[in-house]
């Protein structure tokens, strides 16, 4: 795993999208022999030549990521990927053809351009077939050996099975017995070390102070074989932090966590820069909402709503509204479900756009809210989940967000089980929080939109 922008990305990841940046280099490369005459080699070394080739790259990987063939679970998966390659190549055709007409400054020669998207689509698919059988290779994966027992060993085991882009094979699992000394389990586990497969050690056990064979742990250690903290690996692999065996002392004595009265000041700076290029966008759609709302449903045009906001402050939180006037009358503050009846016809495709937080933006501009954090709750929900849920109140040492690495990751909740969840996501952010994640999860937000995730 490597740490980028505060976000941990599988180094296997890192090689997927290297290979693909290459495969734009080298298609193109070939086009510009294949089609261009003459001084082959001044058309190579051309710096504006490969200032174009750089920008396809560029849209090429942006495009990449929004058909989600960077995605864990399709990483291994080939069958879903190759039509999606294709369907991203034929976009790209799309997108470059009317980048060149707005700038002709990115123009390439006809020719050399349909000739290297073919030769793109062929070596992008070459690639992804390579991608997957050398990741599959065992001189490039590691053993892995489980020390301990309970729920965070068994998500461990169950995230190494179902993710082997990881480059993880399971090899040995070490559990704990409540009458064994240390001693019988160090001898344990230096047993599964000596065929000389593992070389990862994942301590998940539940009482490290009792239990934990901590000279055999130092040994293997000290002979090259890694150990890592359990919670610590899966809050790298998930991308969130399971608030249900968290210890305080973790969070104290642990990396992260940092909230310095400057990262607020550079924080804030991007939320109203953001807040305000986003105002001056949308600005020509706001008349033609207002006007969809007033025609197709009685009320008023935006909904107020308390908000429970930075360190338990309430504040009033606008939107468009999309539900009719009379949608809590009966039943009081209550989640949104999918196909909710209480939702208008407009505000079905306002919620899906996510065009009916844009009054959202004045949140923003105010300083009751951020562009990026974990998203606000009512007071009344807040109330009742901070009861059920350890450590929720941790969520409102940040400013909340328009978006967050939650809205991103998982989406809405509905239940104090996803607000678990929601939550989980919420802590990772707060512990690596930083402006280029804040960046990252904007534009990850961007493709959120498109595909309609989390949206009730």
């Amino acid at each position: 795993m490597i740490r980028i922008f505060s976000s941990y990305v599988p180094s296997r990841t890192l090689v997927l999208i290297g290979g693909e940046v290459a495969m734009v280099f080298l298609s193109f490369g070939l086009a510009i022999l294949l089609c261009i005459h003459g001084d082959y080699g001044k058309a190579i070394y051309d710096q504006n030549n490969l200032f174009r080739v750089l920008i396809i790259a560029l849209v090429a990987l942006v495009c990449s990521h929004h058909f989600q063939l960077h995605d864990p679970g399709g990483l291994t998966h080939n069958s879903a990927a190759y039509p999606r390659i294709l369907l991203m190549v034929g976009i790209l055709t799309l997108v470059i053809a009317i980048l060149t007409r707005v700038f002709p400054i990115f123009l390439i020669s006809r020719d050399t351009f349909f000739v290297g998207l073919f030769l793109l689509a062929v070596t992008w698919l070459l690639w992804r077939w390579t991608y997957v059988r050398l990741i599959f290779l065992p001189s490039l994966r590691e053993g892995v050996l489980i020390l301990g027992d309970g729920e965070r060993a068994r998500k461990i085991h169950a995230t190494i099975t179902e993710r082997p882009e990881l480059g993880m094979d399971l090899v040995g699992w070490a559990r704990e017995d409540g009458k064994a000394a240390p001693e019988d389990l160090g001898t344990k586990i230096r047993e599964l070390a000596n065929d000389g497969r593992i070389r990862r050690v994942i301590v998940a056990m539940r009482d490290r102070r009792v239990n934990m064979p901590v000279k055999d742990l130092l040994e293997l250690k000290l002979h090259g074989i890694r150990v890592d903290d359990g919670t610590t690996l899966l809050e790298k692999i998930s991308g969130k932090v399971e608030v249900d065996e968290l210890h305080p002392s973790w969070m104290i004595f642990g990396d992260g966590f940092r909230l310095s009265s400057k990262y607020w000041y550079v924080r804030r700076a991007v939320s109203m820069f953001l807040a305000l290029a986003l105002t001056l966008a949308t600005l020509p759609l706001i008349p033609i909402i207002m006007l969809l709302i007033r025609i197709t449903s009685k009320g008023p045009l935006l909904y107020k709503q308390k908000r429970t906001g930075l360190r338990g402050q309430v504040f009033d939180c606008y939107k468009f509204r999309t539900m009719r006037e009379d949608a809590e009358v009966d039943c009081g503050p209550t989640w949104a479900s999918d196909d909710d009846p209480r939702v208008t016809t407009v505000g079905h495709y306002l919620r899906r756009t996510r065009l009916d937080e844009i009054p959202q933006l004045w949140n923003v501009l105010k300083g009751d809210m951020a562009f990026v954090g974990p998203r606000p709750e009512r007071p009344e929900f807040v109330a009742r989940l901070s009861e059920q849920i350890p450590f929720y109140n941790l969520r409102h040492v940040a400013r909340p967000g328009l978006t967050g690495w939650a809205q991103i990751n998982y989406g809405y909740g509905s239940s104090v089980e996803e607000a678990k969840e929601k939550l989980r996501f919420d802590l990772y952010y707060i512990r690596n929080i930083s402006v280029m994640l804040d960046l990252l999860i904007v534009f990850y937000t961007i493709r959120a939109v498109i595909i309609g995730r989390g949206v009730r």
